[in-house]
């Protein structure tokens, strides 16, 4: 019997999670499908938007999202994210682009094994200290040196825009309750939150099964994220606090995009979760030349204890003797 409707693209016709967009934010709008294209409309017309370029669509407010829309997302191994105002609160994603379980066994495998995570760990900081040698540090050293360099991040940022900066302070119930400042941080955090949680499941791995990170069901997205906020969300914050936005969530969002965008941020956090999970040792920089090869494996198997995995999609049952 034919299934209707029209058939899911072939793995090898995906585009890959690094050659996507990084996320698009829809609010106050109808979300359909035309062809291959997800089409967002509202009183200012109907925008279309082609489905296989989407690494993530977050739905804000006042959408609505049609069955066909989100078959049509999933067909092409986008993640639909689920947010609140202004993108700030996650409530809930979509499928993954992943057919292969290799990377969340590793994660698994390496998150439940005490030295093993603490060496992902120190591979994580490494990223952050590239001239520093972390390797004896203990996690307690880490996050003390970690907290040094993001409260220098914000004097810099605070001095370079001329903003005034106290703390962090932030409530995550009421965006509107902090300083501009802080509404702009976490408005960014939000969108390069969102972009890690695309990445993270597309490409087959837990958002949940953090290194730093523990306790939450995304922990592995604040493990990744925080790689990259020095770079990308803390100045941006800064430069949208400093321009007087009088839209701070929508201005921060546009402004997260363009810095994405020209940071090849998807092809980085790809590269830099394979490396992370899958590279055979994390002593050296992790951004030498060993880069894995997603073998784009579609098979299923079954586990055997005592040998090798067997091929699935057959029966065994005559093998048994009952």
């Amino acid at each position: 019997m034919k299934i209707p409707g029209v058939p899911p693209a072939e793995l090898a016709e995906l585009n890959r999670a690094q050659d996507r967009l990084s996320f698009v934010y829809l609010e106050r709008c109808v979300i359909h499908r035309d062809s291959n294209a997800i089409t967002a409309t509202d009183d200012k017309g109907v925008l279309h938007i082609p489905a296989a370029t989407l690494g993530v669509l977050m739905l804000g407010p006042g959408t609505s999202v049609t069955q066909q829309a989100m078959m049509l997302l999933a067909d092409n191994g986008a993640t639909a994210v689920w947010v609140g105002e202004q993108g700030v609160r996650y409530y809930a994603h979509g499928r993954s682009l992943a057919r292969s379980s290799r990377l969340i066994v590793a994660q698994a495998a390496a998150v439940s094994h005490r030295d093993r995570r603490l060496d992902v760990a120190r591979a994580m900081y490494r990223m952050r200290f590239p001239d520093e040698d972390t390797h004896n540090l203990t996690m307690q050293q880490l996050r003390g040196k970690e907290g040094a360099r993001v409260r220098r991040c914000y004097r810099e940022h605070a001095r370079r825009t001329g903003i005034v900066w106290t703390n962090r302070d932030y409530n995550p119930d009421d965006f509107t309750s902090g300083d501009p400042v802080n509404q702009a941080l976490s408005a960014a955090h939000a969108c390069l939150y969102g972009i890690v949680h695309a990445v993270i499941v597309a490409i087959g791995a837990s958002p949940a099964l953090g290194f730093v990170h523990t306790g939450h069901e995304r922990s592995f997205v604040y493990d990744i994220a925080d790689l990259y906020k020095a770079e990308i969300t803390i100045p941006v914050a800064f430069d949208i606090a400093a321009s007087e936005s009088t839209d701070i969530g929508a201005d921060t969002r546009r402004a997260v995009r363009d810095r994405v965008n020209g940071g090849a941020l998807l092809d980085r956090c790809v590269r830099d979760i394979r490396n992370l999970l899958l590279r055979p040792a994390c002593s050296g920089p992790i951004d030498d030349e060993w880069v894995d090869e997603d073998t784009g494996d579609d098979t299923i198997r079954l586990w055997d204890a005592d040998g090798p995995e067997l091929v699935g999609g057959r029966n065994y049952g005559s093998e048994l003797d009952f």
